[in-house]
């Protein structure tokens, strides 16, 4: 190719690269008259234009489908928001979806309208969606509640497929491993451990160890082993962690080596322990909204606790607390002087940290008894660590609470 065609063929690459970044940008700035982009949308951008502007446009947003003016907003239509969530379907790949529902119920009111069947059947669900479901759960007329457990038993299950396996064999090797015993038999033996307890024990003439101490784990048996409480707060801003609490409170539940309780709170205190077989019931049992009273909740979990060298207490709150404060830290500090492992998690979701109270959360980090968020993915691996007794894997996120 000669030079003059090579350099052709360069501008047009560039003229291309440089129309996608224009188009790209009239995308992200709705064109109003100050986009400066000068850049015409038609086809499936003019669409997606027109859907974006109905939700984060702030008055006129340019030109929609066919050159015609468009207007943001959604109003209180159902057909225009049913239409709307089948455009974005079309448009936007899954994860961008869920979030523009999410935008949608924040910025511009539509929780009510999630309580019509047929909007239920619109959306994407998702996580987020199942929370806001529970927090009108109260409002939802009979006509509607079918649809919406359809909707959060698909979420759920899900939830249940991506999790369970994985949660419950890293449990399983926990609790193998948590059961170490003295005199094991050869499939039982710990060989790292026996090995770097007997290293002193080391013949140099033969090149091996003679082990005076075998170290190994018991086989998994039906009896149950540990005892775990998840205590979980169920205000407002919990919804997540609501959900996903639920979810792995009933694969824990399904383990017969542990006893596994289930108690949500407010300002009251619930234990949903016998309905821990059906996650989406459990999720209907609870009220999401109203204070906080951690106290209260944690006073209910102490009095269930039997064999407290063998439980685990997970509370999962943000921390803001309206019961008693000193009394709460008193609970915990009495609950890891007994033998109680006790995990604070902050949330319990895909966010990351949230807003939590920092105070509380250093007093428990003064406890020796960290308060972090984690996620789901992490959740196995920091059970498997409270239940052999060892470091939990925090997060490095640089919290107080560490």
């Amino acid at each position: 190719m000669s030079t003059e065609a090579t350099g052709r063929a360069g501008a047009a690459v560039e003229a291309g690269a440089s129309d996608e970044r224009l188009r790209r940008w009239r995308l992200v700035l709705g064109g109003a008259e100050a986009d400066g982009t000068g850049c015409e949308l038609t086809g499936q951008d003019a669409g997606m234009d027109g859907a974006l502007g109905a939700l984060y446009g702030g008055g006129a947003a340019g030109k929609g489908r066919a050159g015609k003016d468009r207007s943001a907003g959604l109003g209180g239509s159902a057909p225009s928001v049913a239409r709307w969530l089948g455009d974005i379907r079309t448009y936007f790949p899954s994860s961008v979806v869920q979030v523009m529902q999410r935008d949608a119920i924040d910025r511009l009111g539509l929780s009510t309208l999630l309580l019509e069947p047929e909007m239920l059947e619109a959306v994407e669900a998702d996580v987020h969606l199942v929370g806001t479901l529970l927090s009108l759960n109260k409002a939802m007329p009979e006509t509607t509640k079918e649809t919406a457990r359809a909707v959060v038993r698909k979420v759920v299950e899900n939830l249940e497929k991506r999790l369970a396996t994985r949660t419950r064999a890293t449990l399983t090797g926990a609790l193998d491993r948590s059961a170490r015993i003295s005199r094991p038999r050869h499939h039982d033996i710990d060989w790292n451990r026996t090995i770097s307890a007997n290293l002193k024990h080391y013949l140099p003439e033969y090149r091996t160890i003679v082990p005076e101490r075998l170290i190994g784990y018991g086989r998994a048996s039906q009896s149950v082993k540990k005892e775990v409480i998840l205590c979980i707060d169920q205000s407002g801003s919990m919804a997540a962690s609501v959900v996903y609490a639920s979810v792995f409170g009933a694969v824990l539940a399904s383990m017969r080596s542990i006893n596994t309780r289930l108690v949500v709170f407010d300002t009251a205190v619930v234990d949903l322990t016998d309905q821990l077989d059906d996650p989406v019931d459990v999720l209907f049992g609870t009220q999401l909204g109203g204070g906080t009273d951690i106290n209260r909740a944690l006073a209910y979990c102490q009095s269930q606790i039997t064999r407290p060298a063998d439980t685990v207490v997970v509370l999962i709150s943000d921390l803001y607390e309206g019961g008693i404060r000193n009394e709460m830290l008193k609970r915990v500090a009495a609950m890891k002087a007994s033998g109680v492992q006790f995990v604070t998690l902050l949330a319990l979701s895909d966010e990351g940290a949230p807003a939590y109270d920092r105070e509380h959360a250093a007093a428990l980090a003064a406890l020796d008894a960290p308060a972090f968020a984690c996620t789901p993915d992490l959740f196995p691996e920091v059970m498997a660590a409270a239940i052999e007794k060892r470091p939990l894997p925090i997060p490095d996120t640089g919290s107080p609470g560490r």
